[in-house]
């Protein structure tokens, strides 16, 4: 079985053939349609997800009931609630699929069985982790170091997809701003694409 974003999401230099071929094995397709609740918050979650191909998001709602996007997920990325999955509570977020969904499943049983199994996955899970508290922490101190058009800009450079699916006020909660504001910067960036 070969997957091209599988292959991208276990590319670690450490693992051998055979390793990986076991870890690949271990994976389910599973295909989600827009709109599908991946996990629901209350809910803990049972597997991760590698996103072959859609457009998902995480959400929390606030404490005035909005909702707040706290994550895109594009293709060739990990779909998963960290803290609901290894520490075995209940999720605060909700995870959303906005287009239909091409993904693998990885159940968190086997995923243990094969962690203390093959010690390169263990490295392995310790260099994704420290790789995405590090985008976690530059994102959070981007909102208060960035203008909302440089960081709607950095969202179309890194993931164009989300612009094209996800609805304005998605996009909107996920950069800090309202739909009105996020209106107006799209504007500005059409009239005038050399500023920015």
């Amino acid at each position: 079985m070969t997957s091209k974003a599988l292959e991208i999401c276990y590319d670690f230099p450490f693992f051998l053939h055979e390793e990986l071929e076991e870890i690949f094995q271990a994976h389910e397709k599973v295909f989600f349609q827009k709109g599908d609740i991946i996990l629901q918050e209350g809910k803990t979650a049972n597997e991760y997800y590698i996103l072959e191909k859609g457009l998902a998001r995480s959400y929390v709602n606030d404490f005035n009931g909005n909702e707040v996007t706290t994550h895109f997920f594009a293709d060739n990325e990990i779909i998963i609630e960290v803290l609901s999955l290894f520490q075995r509570v209940p999720s605060q977020e909700n995870i959303i699929c906005i287009t239909d969904c091409e993904c693998w499943r990885f159940d968190y049983e086997t995923f243990q069985e094969l962690f203390h199994k093959i010690p390169n996955l263990r490295e392995w899970g310790r260099a994704w982790m420290s790789k995405e508290l590090f985008v976690y922490k530059q994102r959070s101190v981007e909102m208060f170091t960035l203008s909302a058009t440089r960081r709607y800009l950095n969202l179309l450079e890194q993931k164009p997809q989300v612009l094209q699916f996800a609805p304005l006020k998605q996009v909107a909660s996920y950069l800090g701003v309202t739909d009105t504001s996020l209106s107006r910067i799209r504007k500005e960036i059409v009239s005038h694409p050399k500023k920015n």
